[in-house]
């Protein structure tokens, strides 16, 4: 496949795509943020809360507009089919989390008048890229009494931002002998967040004055730790990169790179003969367990209630339904990197700027936790992207026994349903800032609204 910029005279589509992705993507830094983001995107083009529905009993109608909510970290849009539901749906997924520190439970102390936060790293991560780049805190705090304090510190260019420190080359002569892996060790991710004393004869005053300027600012006490989930990300906004402008730079974009594509992409059908469905979930990247992860019933339980609102629901239309869908599970392939050509085979490699990558199978070692796509849905993929002008290639991570990957895929599979992996080609997967091309991000909506409309 030769370069998708090639194909665009007027580039200027492509660009401006890329221009609302930044944004969603410097607005969107953890899976509740997606979720808000999205809703508000969502509603701006006349989706509504399926609750409404359920609460009221109103049947649904085709190209009736919903969404499900499921616990502010996962969410469904539903697009109203005019054919039955058991005849399947047209589904597009992906997801909302990425890996970051997450803070402890009880997280601040004082070390020699330095305030700090304890951490437990999530997902994938190398510990050494995470030390001294500014990092902001994202997250939700739940107080006994009911009410939720949201948070966001560091993203205003007038806030201050926190991070983890590094050993100074001149005492780092031990250090630097250190494999990779434990140059800086996990539980040395902690977060500096300040050195200035409360004035009078505090204990660890340092940690008193953190904990007096964070009841000031959010009402609220160290306790309320225990019922918080905060995150540290990287600090600022999603930037062009490279001086032509064809790429992108920022965190999260595994998987957001896919998240925004698919959501677009849904916006833009209308009157679907089958139900078309953007799934967006959590917890992919710590192997999609919870409440919120793939594994849980969440997708089935609402689909169960969206069938009783159309059509009178049994166990056998929601079998059906699931068992006769299609399937693209959204996710980010590794893009080839000439800085380290040795891990890639290049027959089989994603390339920047040449489009959707599609991953017949996942999984590492041989194949093993893959889904494995058939040959005949391949097929149909190829000739959809083709008719309708998509810049595709197909791609696995790394060479054999040198890398691999799983995503949401075999879970779905396991109901019966075709499915195959497809998405955004990305460099620095799991580093806190990520690369993407810009043609490869629009290119790949396009091939999510072929998908939608001709499966």
């Amino acid at each position: 496949m030769e370069n998708a910029w090639k194909k665009y005279e007027d580039i200027q589509e492509v660009m401006n795509f890329a221009d609302g992705y930044k944004n969603y993507l410097s607005t969107c830094k953890t899976e509740r943020e997606c979720v808000l983001e999205t809703i508000k995107i969502a509603e701006a083009h006349g989706f509504k809360n399926i609750q409404e529905y359920i609460d009221n009993r109103i049947q649904l109608l085709p190209n009736d507009k919903v969404y499900y909510n499921n616990y502010g970290k996962s969410l469904v849009l539903f697009i109203v089919g005019s054919e039955p539901i058991e005849n399947g749906m047209t589904i597009l997924g992906a997801h909302v989390d990425s890996p970051r520190l997450d803070i402890k439970q009880n997280p601040l102390y004082e070390e020699q008048e330095i305030a700090l936060l304890d951490t437990h790293y999530y997902g994938g991560i190398k510990s050494y890229q995470w030390t001294t780049i500014p990092l902001a805190l994202h997250g939700v705090v739940c107080k006994k009494d009911g009410t939720t304090v949201q948070i966001v510190i560091g993203e205003d260019e007038n806030d201050p931002v926190v991070g983890v420190s590094d050993l100074l080359i001149h005492l780092a002569k031990r250090q630097m002998k250190k494999n990779a892996r434990e140059v800086v060790e996990k539980e040395d991710l902690n977060i500096t967040v300040g050195s200035m004393p409360l004035k009078g004869p505090e204990k660890d005053a340092v940690k008193a004055h953190v904990l007096a300027l964070l009841k000031e600012k959010y009402g609220i006490e160290e306790e309320d730790f225990t019922s918080a989930e905060i995150e540290a990300v990287p600090a600022g906004k999603a930037r062009d990169y490279g001086l032509d402008r064809s790429m992108i730079f920022g965190y999260g974009q595994d998987d957001r790179a896919c998240v925004y594509p698919a959501l677009m992409a849904l916006m833009e059908v209308e009157n679907p003969a089958k139900t078309l469905v953007t799934l967006l979930v959590d917890k992919e990247e710590v192997g999609s367990n919870g409440a919120t992860g793939m594994h849980s019933k969440f997708f089935e339980n609402i689909l169960a209630e969206l069938i009783w609102l159309k059509e009178g629901f049994n166990e056998i239309k929601l079998r059906r339904a699931l068992s006769n869908s299609k399937m693209i599970s959204g996710d980010v392939s590794a893009a080839f990197d000439p800085n380290y050509p040795q891990v890639f085979e290049m027959k089989n490699t994603a390339f920047l700027g040449r489009g959707i990558s599609i991953n017949k199978y996942t999984g590492r070692g041989g194949k093993s936790g893959a889904n494995d796509a058939n040959a005949e849905y391949l097929a149909e993929i190829r000739r959809v992207f083709d008719e309708h002008d998509v810049a595709w290639q197909t791609s696995e991570i790394g060479k054999v026994d040198e890398g691999g990957g799983g995503t949401i895929s075999y879970i779905m599979a396991n109901y019966g349903m075709q499915i195959v992996d497809a998405g955004v080609p990305v460099q620095n997967m799991h580093a806190p800032m990520e690369v993407s091309s810009k043609v490869d991000l629009y290119e790949t909506k396009q091939a999510y609204v072929a998908f939608l409309k001709e499966m």
